[in-house]
């Protein structure tokens, strides 16, 4: 980082000089190169974990977070549902061990459950897509869904899937 001395004293060469950034324009070309993601979209990195905006509120931060902890976790119809911590999660498991790192929920939710939980429509942050079969979810634009397992590895996705025949629902100002 280009950096410039500041110092806090009258003399110009004094040991207690700090360095600042030489300007807002070079943080923001270097906060741009460091591929930490800014404004409302996240970030998925090149082994398939996201990264929350740095403007992101807490909830939308802890449900990435929580999402990364279990990415990568097999799929098993049925796993988490009995214990949070489990070696394998289906979907609505996944969201909701998400949404309970963040506290938006109590207890493990099935995706029929999910279909008619929070509020209807899309959300600014987290838009949840569910049936009676299936839910995955959007987070600051990254799907995550259980269904991307088979092509990287990872539930989390940056590639759009089809939301028709699924309710949209959103948590409570997010």
């Amino acid at each position: 980082m280009m950096l410039e001395r500041a110092t806090t004293g009258t003399d110009a060469g004094a040991s207690d000089a700090l360095p600042r950034p030489v300007s807002d324009a070079e943080i923001r070309r270097e906060l741009a190169a460091s591929g930490i993601p800014s404004g409302d979209r996240a970030a998925l990195t090149s082994d398939g974990l996201a990264v929350a905006p740095l403007g992101a509120p807490a909830a939308v931060q802890a449900v990435i977070d929580a999402g990364n902890q279990i990415a990568r976790l097999p799929y098993r119809y049925g796993g988490g549902h009995a214990t949070w911590i489990d070696t394998a999660y289906d979907c609505s498991a996944s969201i909701s061990f998400a949404f309970a790192a963040a506290g938006l929920v109590s207890a493990p939710m099935v995706s029929g459950q999910l279909a008619q939980w929070g509020d209807s429509g899309p959300g600014r942050w987290i838009t949840v897509f569910a049936n009676a079969g299936h839910t995955f979810m959007y987070v600051a634009g990254l799907r995550f869904d259980t269904g991307g397992l088979a092509a990287t590895g990872s539930r989390w996705q940056a590639t759009p899937r089809s939301t028709a025949g699924f309710a949209e629902r959103h948590p409570l100002g997010l």
